[in-house]
């Protein structure tokens, strides 16, 4: 549905920070663990305890601030975030308010060829909550684990930049795999590393934005369009029978596949936020900023722009190999080399070593591809040294084994004959074994031509050059 409507989408993504301790106490931050056996009495909220900031949570914050271009306050604080909830002991949680760690920032995208700029408002720090258990077995009643209570979170607070679920679907994909290149968080979606709130409003285009909702229970990218697809259509239909939206929190229900509400939406001031009194400001060094700033590599969505635009790969490709950070190690090596066109790699990277570590569960180091062997593979097939069938038996022996490929043509014996005389000779013999074959294909079926060098090929062993063959017989035929 659209009647002339346009969306307006924007996402606040919350990832959990892979710090070995919690953010305030010295509990154990790790997912799985026998249920409240990783709790003190500061993550517990008792009465009288005090938090400490863990450093490397102000770290990583500003390692992602970098990544998405965003200006860096060395002087910041913490605050009190107060609501009441079964899984907040505290019944408030330590955030940021008005001055956030990171913000004013941008992350760029790509979607079906076009590139999109898209706003980050601000990148805080903020501890977790608890988790709600509902069970049959409570009867009736739900249990809480307080493991969860103290793991650190940054969340990330996009514009109202985004205009379709597909770019929001492409904007977490793109967050998701900077925050693996600078491993500062695991991105296990299953785990609840990482989701997302949405917000969602539609106006007619022209006209001043139209009144959003927030959408949360979102856990996974593909629940994510889903529920904006939802929400979008919902609206419209509310609008065009003449109703009103109102601002309010809804559930998304991915198994029903549609949204409901949880209770009308509360502004910055329903959590009566204040300074957080037990907490020091936040002051961080320059040079430490700086010094964080040169750890960040060149990240996926920069890699994806490149491989598109200087080397003519295709974007899904580009993608694909980009957010795999062995596979992007791997590409950028083949090509840094200058001697063959980014096709003549990534035919063999998407196809044949994709489809081995798919099958295997290994990763691309577990393996003995590199960037040398198999530029010496498309060097071998691209000199006509072997068929791309033999390149086949190459790479399935270099998966394995370390060895030279110029050793292993050798040794399979899979050099393809491209002696003109030689070849005269196979066709001269077939074609005297084929006369049918030979005057179905001077009385005008073509398709006996392909038989033909079939037979020539398979007469030799399938070593002959393929292209040098049919022409040998095309010249033969007449």
């Amino acid at each position: 549905m659209n009647n002339g409507y346009e969306a307006v989408i924007g996402l606040e993504t919350h990832a959990e920070l892979s710090t070995d301790s919690k953010i305030y106490c010295d509990c154990k931050n790790a997912f799985g663990l026998e249920v409240n056996s990783q709790v003190c009495p500061i993550c517990m909220g008792m009465p009288g305890t005090l938090p400490t900031l863990n450093e490397k949570v102000v770290d990583y914050a500003i390692m992602m601030g970098h990544a998405l271009n965003c200006r860096i306050n060395r002087v910041s604080k913490q605050d009190r975030k107060n609501y009441f909830y079964p899984d907040l002991p505290k019944a408030y949680q330590i955030s940021q308010d008005d001055t956030p760690l990171c913000a004013d920032g941008y992350v760029d995208i790509m979607v079906n060829g076009v590139e999109r700029k898209i706003g980050v408002t601000r990148i805080h720090i903020e501890e977790d909550a608890g988790k709600l258990l509902h069970s049959d077995k409570f009867d009736g009643c739900s249990l809480v684990d307080l493991n969860r209570c103290g793991v650190p979170l940054i969340e990330i607070v996009s514009e109202p930049d985004l205009r379709s679920p597909e770019e929001a679907k492409v904007y977490l994909e793109t967050l998701k795999s900077i925050l693996q290149y600078l491993d500062i968080c695991d991105c296990k979606m299953q785990e609840g590393s990482i989701r997302c709130d949405v917000n969602v409003s539609v106006h007619k285009i022209g006209e001043p934005f139209g009144t959003r909702t927030e959408m949360k229970n979102v856990n996974s990218f593909s629940a994510a369009v889903r529920g904006i697809e939802y929400e979008i259509n919902r609206q419209i239909s509310v609008l065009e029978a003449g109703g009103t939206i109102s601002q309010e929190t809804r559930r998304w229900d991915d198994v029903k596949g549609e949204s409901v509400l949880m209770r009308s939406k509360e502004d910055a001031h329903d959590y009566r936020y204040f300074p957080e009194p037990d907490l020091r400001t936040i002051v961080v060094e320059q040079e430490r900023i700086d010094d964080l700033k040169k750890r960040i590599p060149e990240l996926p969505n920069r890699k994806i722009l490149r491989y598109v635009k200087d080397w003519g790969v295709a974007q899904k490709d580009a993608t694909f190999i980009a957010e795999n950070i062995e596979l992007a190690e791997l590409f950028d090596s083949c090509m840094a080399k200058g001697r063959f066109s980014a096709r003549a790699y990534t035919t063999w990277i998407l196809g044949d070593l994709v489809k081995h570590l798919n099958e295997t569960g290994k990763t691309v180091s577990q393996t003995k591809i590199n960037a040398d062997n198999l530029t010496d593979l498309v060097e071998s097939i691209e000199k006509n040294v072997i068929s791309n069938a033999g390149g086949k038996k190459v790479f399935a022996v270099l998966l394995n084994e370390d060895k030279k490929v110029s050793d292993l043509i050798e040794q399979l014996g899979l050099a393809q004959v491209s002696d003109t005389s030689e070849l005269e000779k196979i066709a001269d013999s077939v074609l005297a074994e084929n006369e049918k074959s030979v005057n179905d294909y001077k009385n005008g079926k073509t398709n006996a031509l392909g038989y033909l060098v079939g037979q020539c090929m398979k007469a030799s062993k399938g070593k002959a050059n393929p292209q040098m063959m049919k022409e040998i017989v095309l010249s033969k035929l007449g």
